[in-house]
C-alpha cells in the first residue's frame, strides 16, 4: 500500500505536466480550426459586425438630416432648387419620420451594448436587426409616397424635393443593408460557426467610438454656422463635409463672417486631427486583421496546390507557371529532409505573400475606381440643370477624390449635394485602404527601384557598381523578396547547423546566472546541472523572442535558427520519431482527404514543414509561435522541477553534449575555422572555471 503522503505530491505534479498537454492540444487545435475556417466565418462574425457598428452612426446622422428639414420646396421665377424656399410637411410624415429614427437609435444602442457586453445576444441582436429593419421600411415608405403626386405639389417645374428627403434615401438604404449583414452573422452563430458574442479588438472598437464622434462634430458644428452665417442647416452639414475633409469644393458656400472666420480656426483643425484619427484606425485594421486573414488562406490554398504537384518519378516540385525544385525523399537523411521542405516552404510562402499583396492592390484599387465611375455618373444625372457632361463630373469627382478642390464646378442641386456628403465618406475608408494596399506594392517598388538606381549613380554602395548590378539583376530574376545572402545561409550543411547551436550554448555558458548547474556539476549530479542548464536557456531565449514579436515586418527566421529553437522544445529536426512527411497528392487514395499535418500524439506533435501544422503557416507570426511553446515547455518543466517525487529525465542539451559537439568539430573543414576559433576564444575567457564536465 503506498504512502498518501508520498503519493499525493507525485499524483499532482503528473496531473500538472498533462494539464499543460492538453492545454498546449487544445491550443494547437483552436489554431488550425481558426485557420483552416473558411474566410466567411471572420467576415459574418467580425467583418459584418464592425461594418454596422460604423456606418449605423453614419446612417443615424443622415435620419437626423431628414427629420430636421422640410421635405419640399417652392422655387421662386430665376432661382434654382439650391435657393427655394421651404413648405410645410404633413404630421403624418414628420410622426413617421420620428419613429423610424426612433427605431434606428434603439437599434444602434442594442449593438454597442452587445458589444460592450452590457446586453446578451439573445435580446440584442433581435433588437438590432428589427430596430433598423423597421427604420428603413418607414423611410421607404415615406420616400416612396413623396415621390408621388399626392404629395408633391404641381406643377413640378416650380417645386422640388429638398435635401431631407434625399437624406431619408440614404439612411434607409444603409440600414437595410447593415441590418441584412447582421443577419448573416446571427446564422453564423447559431450554427455554432463562432460564439455568440463580439470579441472585437480595441482598435476596432476604437474605429465606431471615431465614427459617432466625428459624426456627432460634424453635425454640431453645422449648426452652429448655420446660425453665424444664416445659411439652411443641410447646406451647412454639406459646408461641414467638404471642409473637414479638406476638399474645399468652393462656391457660395464659405465663412463671410469674422465670427465664422474665427470658429473656423478651432473648427478645422479639430476636424482633421479626427479625420487623420479614423484614417488611422482604419489602416490599422486592415494591417491588423484583413491582410493577416488573406495571408492565412493564400498560404494554405498555394500549399495544397503545391503538394498536389510533387512529381515523384521526376523527383521535382512545382512552385509557380514557371518555376520547378528539386524534391526527393529518398537518399536523404531526416535534417536534410526536413531542410529541404524548409526552403520549399519559405519560398512558397514568399510567391503566397506577392499574390496576395497584388490581390489586395486590385480589389482596393477597383473599390475606387467604382467610387470615382460611379460617383462621376450620379453627379451627372443631379447636375443636368447645369448641363454637366460625364466628362465634367469625372472631373469634378477626381478632384473631389484627391482633395484637391479648385471650386470650378459646384453642386447647386439637392440630390448631389445629400449624394456627395454620403460619397466622400465613403471615399475616406476606399482611398485609405487602396494607399495602405500600394504602399505594400507600387510605392515599395518605386521606393527599392529609386535605391538601386541611387547606388549605381550617386550613392554607389561598398560593394561597388558591378556587384550592386549583378545583385539587381539576380532580384529581377527571382522576384523582389528572393535573398542570396539568406539562400547561402539555409544552404549550409548539417554540421554548420550543428556548430550554430554550439555558438548559442557558448553565449550562455559565459553568464554568471549559470552558478547552480556548475554547482551541481561539481558535486557530480550531473542530470541536475544540465538541467538547470537548460531551464536557464529557455529563460533567455524567452527574452529574446519578446524582442522580436514586435518586429515590423514579422521576423523570419532561418532554418539554422528553427533548429536550434526546435531542440530546445523537445523537437529535435534529426529525430525521425518526432515529425512525419506529408502525403504526395499521388500516393492517397481516392476519397482520401489531403494529409494536413493534423497532430496526434500530445507534446510532441509530429508536422511536416509542409503541412497545416508547420510553424510557417497559420495566423501567427514565427516568434508568437516560438514564444508561446517556449513558454509552455518553461512551465511545464519548473513544475516538474517543483515536485520532489517527479520523474527526472535528461533534457534535450546538456553540458556534457556542448562539450561533446565542441570537441568533435576539430575534424571539420577549413569552412569551419572561424567558428572553432570562436568556441576556442569562449574557453580561453572561462579558464579556471570547472564545469566537471
Amino acid at each position: 500500500m503506498n504512502d498518501p503522503g508520498l503519493h499525493e505530491p507525485a499524483q499532482d505534479a503528473a496531473q500538472d505536466v498533462e494539464k499543460n498537454t492538453h492545454k498546449e492540444d487544445e491550443e494547437a487545435i483552436r489554431e488550425e480550426r481558426t485557420f483552416l475556417d473558411p474566410s466567411r466565418y471572420w467576415f459574418a462574425s467580425t467583418a459584418c459586425p464592425l461594418i454596422a457598428g460604423t456606418f449605423g452612426p453614419i446612417a443615424n446622422a443622415f435620419s437626423i438630416c431628414a427629420l430636421v428639414e422640410k421635405w419640399r420646396i417652392y422655387i421662386p421665377p430665376g432661382a434654382d432648387e439650391g435657393h427655394g424656399e421651404k413648405v410645410e410637411d404633413p404630421k403624418w410624415l414628420i410622426a413617421v419620420n420620428s419613429v423610424s429614427l426612433v427605431f434606428a437609435l434603439a437599434a444602434n444602442i442594442s449593438l454597442l451594448l452587445n458589444m460592450t457586453r452590457r446586453l446578451s445576444f439573445a435580446i440584442a441582436q433581435p433588437i438590432t436587426i428589427v430596430g433598423w429593419f423597421m427604420a428603413s421600411f418607414l423611410l421607404i415608405a415615406l420616400a416612396s409616397v413623396a415621390s408621388t403626386s399626392i404629395f408633391r405639389i404641381q406643377p413640378t417645374s416650380e417645386h422640388a424635393l429638398s435635401q431631407a428627403f434625399y437624406y431619408g434615401i440614404i439612411a434607409a438604404a444603409l440600414y437595410f443593408i447593415i441590418a441584412s449583414l447582421m443577419i448573416f452573422t446571427v446564422v453564423g452563430a447559431y450554427q455554432g460557426h463562432y460564439p455568440k458574442e463580439f470579441r472585437l479588438t480595441s482598435s476596432q472598437r476604437t474605429l465606431m467610438l471615431q465614427t459617432i464622434s466625428f459624426m456627432f462634430y460634424l453635425l454640431v458644428g453645422a449648426l452652429v454656422f448655420c446660425k453665424v452665417e444664416n445659411w439652411n442647416y443641410l447646406d451647412a452639414v454639406y459646408w461641414a463635409d467638404f471642409t473637414l475633409l479638406t476638399v474645399g469644393v468652393g462656391g457660395e458656400y464659405v465663412p463671410k463672417t469674422h465670427t465664422g472666420r474665427s470658429l473656423l480656426f478651432f473648427y478645422a483643425i479639430g476636424g482633421i486631427i479626427m479625420v487623420g484619427l479614423v484614417i488611422g484606425s482604419v489602416r490599422s485594421l486592415v494591417l491588423e486583421r484583413g491582410k493577416e486573414k488573406m495571408s492565412a488562406r493564400f498560404t494554405e490554398l498555394k500549399r495544397q496546390k503545391v503538394l498536389r504537384s510533387v512529381n515523384h518519378d521526376k523527383q521535382t516540385i512545382k512552385l509557380g507557371l514557371f518555376e520547378k525544385t528539386s524534391f526527393a525523399n529518398e537518399g536523404l537523411d531526416e535534417s536534410q529532409r526536413r531542410e529541404q521542405e524548409f526552403r520549399v516552404m519559405r519560398r512558397l510562402q514568399h510567391k503566397a505573400e506577392t499574390k496576395r499583396r497584388y490581390t489586395a492592390l486590385a480589389i482596393s484599387s477597383t473599390a475606387a475606381l467604382l467610387l470615382w465611375l460611379l460617383g462621376a455618373l450620379v453627379f451627372m444625372h443631379s447636375e443636368k440643370p447645369q448641363g454637366w457632361s460625364y466628362f465634367v463630373s469625372l472631373y469634378f469627382a477626381y478632384t473631389s477624390l484627391l482633395t484637391i478642390g479648385y471650386g470650378d464646378y459646384t453642386l447647386s442641386s439637392n440630390a448631389g449635394k445629400a449624394f456627395f456628403v454620403f460619397w466622400s465618406l465613403l471615399a475616406v475608408p476606399t482611398l485609405t485602404i487602396l494607399i495602405s494596399n500600394m504602399g505594400d506594392t507600387v510605392i515599395k517598388a518605386f521606393r527599392d527601384l529609386t535605391i538601386w538606381i541611387g547606388s549605381l549613380t550617386v550613392l554607389p554602395g561598398e560593394h561597388g557598381i558591378g556587384s550592386t548590378l549583378r545583385i539587381g539583376m539576380e532580384r529581377l530574376r527571382h522576384g523582389k523578396l528572393y535573398n542570396p545572402k539568406e539562400e547561402d545561409k539555409e544552404g549550409q550543411t548539417i554540421g554548420a547547423s550543428e556548430q550554430a547551436i554550439i555558438n548559442r550554448l557558448e553565449d550562455h555558458i559565459e553568464e554568471d546566472e549559470l552558478e547552480e548547474a556548475e554547482e551541481a556539476g561539481e558535486h557530480g549530479d550531473y542530470l541536475e546541472r544540465d538541467i538547470h542548464f537548460y531551464h536557464y536557456i529557455l529563460a533567455k531565449e524567452l527574452g529574446k523572442l519578446t524582442k522580436d514579436i514586435h518586429a515590423s515586418p514579422p521576423r523570419q527566421y532561418t532554418y539554422q535558427e528553427w533548429n536550434y529553437y526546435l531542440r530546445l522544445l523537445g523537437q529535435d529536426e534529426n529525430d525521425t520519431t518526432l515529425h512525419r512527411k506529408p502525403k504526395a497528392h499521388q500516393n492517397r487514395r481516392k476519397g482520401d482527404k489531403p494529409d494536413l499535418g493534423t497532430a496526434d500524439d500530445g507534446v510532441n506533435s509530429r508536422w511536416s514543414w509542409l503541412g497545416i501544422r508547420s510553424p510557417l503557416m497559420g495566423t501567427q507570426n514565427e516568434a508568437q509561435w516560438l514564444l508561446q511553446r517556449m513558454s509552455l515547455t518553461l512551465e511545464r518543466e519548473l513544475q516538474k522541477q517543483r515536485s520532489p517525487h517527479a520523474k527526472k529525465e535528461p533534457p534535450p542539451i546538456s553540458m556534457a553534449d556542448l562539450r561533446r559537439k565542441k570537441g568533435s568539430s576539430s575534424s571539420e573543414s577549413d569552412g569551419n575555422r572561424e567558428l572553432r576559433e570562436n568556441v576556442g576564444a569562449a574557453e580561453m575567457r572561462r579558464r579556471g572555471v570547472n564545469d566537471s564536465v
